[in-house]
């Protein structure tokens, strides 16, 4: 009798062990597509005068791709891509653009504040053919140029 006891013991654990395995694999295939990061399109504009300019960002997680445009009044655009990441409430990228027939690069740094981007300025170093901060530590966001959110075209 006792055999028996422990042998419907046995197989009830296995039974069981065996629902569990596959509660936990569905629940694992349910929670990583849940987790995947979905993109976000978000577009801001600065206006001041006849000058204008234009950032249109396309966030997954805290990578930032997109568009920014410089239109300034009676001098060379500058149209080009923007890439790179948020650390915090800033956003540090590559810009880059063709401006007047010449492809450059320049670090551009933004500071979220509610439904804004305040634009990052300090003093910069050329290194690799490419435009950076020298120290990003020391970036000035004041309200000089502020980028408001706007409905994306």
């Amino acid at each position: 009798m006792m055999k028996v006891v422990i042998g419907l013991s046995m197989l009830a654990c296995l039974g069981a062990c065996t629902q569990t395995t596959k509660v936990t694999g569905d629940k694992a295939k349910t929670d990583s597509v849940a987790n995947i990061p979905v993109a976000e399109q978000t577009c801001y504009a600065y206006i001041k005068g006849k000058d204008t300019a234009e950032l249109t960002l396309i966030t997954t997680g805290i990578v930032s791709t997109g568009e920014l445009k410089y239109k300034w009044f009676e001098k060379d655009k500058n149209i080009g891509t923007i890439e790179g990441e948020m650390h915090g409430d800033t956003l540090i990228a590559a810009y880059t653009f063709d401006s007047e027939g010449q492809k450059s690069v320049r670090q551009v740094a933004f500071l979220k504040k509610g439904n804004q981007f305040l634009e990052g300025f300090g003093d910069v170093e050329e290194k690799d053919g490419k435009t950076l901060f020298k120290d990003l530590k020391k970036l000035d966001f004041s309200p000089s140029m502020v980028f408001e959110k706007v409905a994306c075209k």
